[in-house]
């Protein structure tokens, strides 16, 4: 058993491997056409399916590593955008101790210590005074 897997690791030794993010998309996209085609009966489906995998094990076993890395990272860049919009991360911190506010001059965010009552908050970007409940 551990021929093979010398073997199999001789074999991708030099070779991109593919576990990146677009490689990931082309699987889920061949997912996603499999089942389409499955569904609807549509060969078109069925042949974006197969051309997806294709490519993904195309990208896989290539040896140009740097010409897959330049693809992913085109890939990646393509979609920050849509990714921006998914993305659950807030900008503001999740520090119980703490409250952002924005300025209302400059809209630089300011954080203060929670529970302190009405305060005064003194921007340190513009200086601007403006008294909010934290």
């Amino acid at each position: 058993m551990s021929s093979w897997r010398e073997k199999i690791a001789q074999f991708m030794q030099g070779r991109y491997g593919g576990n990146d993010t677009l490689n990931k998309w082309l699987l889920g996209a061949f997912l996603l056409f499999l089942v389409l085609s499955l569904l609807l009966g549509s060969e078109i489906c069925n042949l974006l399916a197969i051309a997806a995998l294709i490519y993904s094990y195309f990208r896989i076993f290539s040896r140009n590593i740097s010409r897959r890395t330049a693809e992913n990272q085109k890939f990646y860049e393509w979609t920050q955008p849509i990714r921006n919009i998914f993305s659950r991360k807030s900008n503001t911190s999740h520090d119980a101790a703490h409250r952002i506010f924005q300025c209302p001059n400059c809209g630089q965010k300011v954080r203060v210590p929670k529970g302190r009552g009405k305060i005064q908050i003194t921007c340190p970007k513009c200086r601007h005074e403006f008294q909010k409940r934290s």
